[in-house]
């Protein structure tokens, strides 16, 4: 019998709380098989036991399960993961940068359903093709845990490689993109309590081979929960931008998103009104969603407004098609409109 078909018997087992299997995260570093014993040797960093513990037991099953196979053992080693005061944090307490990424931003909106993702794949698109001049690199993180659509806009898919226990970020239109997304089955559901949101967020932060990075987008989730409270405990923050759309319903939420950030320490760059109007066949604007909104949102905040994003159909054909506005048609008035919100948040960065 070979080591592959053990292999491939290995491959159908599940890593705890993800559709992804024990080979592909790369856990397994031993297959041996000699008179019909199979010795598989599993290796797992871990500071939670029953994790090992289930992980062996499904080991053994798919073993059973290959008639070839008269008896195995299965041995786990586990790797304790590094104590820290938090999430990853110092010695002394504070959140720990990412290495080699100078600054993160967050986009954040309170509410779901004001195309927060859509803007975080178009900006993370504007602030690569300026910045690329400078010979520098941009990063797109997908948090939003329960509804990962990030890969879709971006148009990558696939599961993403292991090197040295470290996740490989999937690559495409010069962005470095990481997504939960890439970890689970397109149709599988995530039933999570706040303890697995946290324990990935801060695996996204810290066990992903980022690499020299000028800044990293991420896209959060809607609310004020445990995706936002872990990220701003796992990594200091350069700052938020508070996506809205001008109707009061969106914008009264999009207020106690950016209060929860700022009670966090978390600085505010400015709101961004997403679906401001639709062009009209004659050129004027019409405000399908209200008007308004985005300035009264930034004045009570105290904060600037960095631009308006138009309904436009091609925003949401270009997401469908993998490709975002901001590269597939540069020249268009949405592209330029992202393109001037980028440009105004490096100002703000780095100064």
């Amino acid at each position: 019998m070979s080591k592959e078909a053990i292999k491939n018997a290995l491959a159908t087992v599940k890593y705890p709380g993800f559709s992804r299997d024990i080979v592909s995260f790369g856990l397994v570093r031993s297959i041996e098989f000699d008179g019909g014993k199979a010795t598989v040797g599993i290796s797992v960093t871990t500071s939670d036991h029953s994790v090992a513990a289930q992980i062996r037991d499904g080991v053994e099953q798919a073993l059973k399960s290959v008639p070839e196979i008269e008896s195995f053992d299965v041995n786990v080693s586990i790797a304790p993961a590094k104590k820290q005061a938090a999430p990853g944090a110092t010695s002394g307490g504070a959140p720990a940068g990412i290495p080699g990424v100078k600054h993160v931003i967050a986009v954040a909106s309170g509410k779901g359903g004001v195309g927060k993702s859509t803007f975080s794949s178009n900006l993370a698109c504007s602030l690569a093709k300026q910045l690329s001049a400078e010979g520098k690199r941009v990063g797109l993180l997908d948090c939003d845990i329960y509804g990962p659509s990030i890969p879709l806009m971006m148009g990558v898919s696939g599961r993403p490689e292991i090197e040295d226990e470290s996740i490989i970020p999937i690559e495409n239109h010069g962005i470095k993109i990481m997504s939960m997304g890439f970890l689970i089955d397109e149709d599988t559901p995530v039933v999570w309590r706040g303890p697995m949101i946290q324990k990935t967020i801060s695996q996204f932060i810290n066990n992903v081979k980022w690499g020299e990075l000028e800044v990293i987008v991420v896209d959060l989730p809607p609310g004020t929960g445990d995706a936002q409270l872990s990220l701003v405990q796992t990594i200091p923050l350069k700052g938020a931008v508070i996506v809205t759309t001008p109707q009061i319903a969106a914008t009264q939420v999009a207020k106690r998103g950016a209060r929860m950030l700022e009670k966090t320490n978390v600085p505010l760059l400015g709101v961004a009104e997403n679906m401001s109007f639709l062009e009209g066949p004659d050129g004027t604007p019409q405000y399908i969603f209200g008007e308004g909104g985005g300035e009264k949102t930034a004045s009570e905040l105290e904060i600037d407004l960095l631009g308006k994003i138009p309904l436009d159909p091609r925003i949401r054909e270009a997401g469908d098609q993998g490709t975002p506005l901001s590269i597939s048609q540069p020249d268009s008035a949405s592209a330029q409109a992202f393109d001037a919100i980028a440009r105004s948040l490096i100002e703000r960065i780095n100064t």
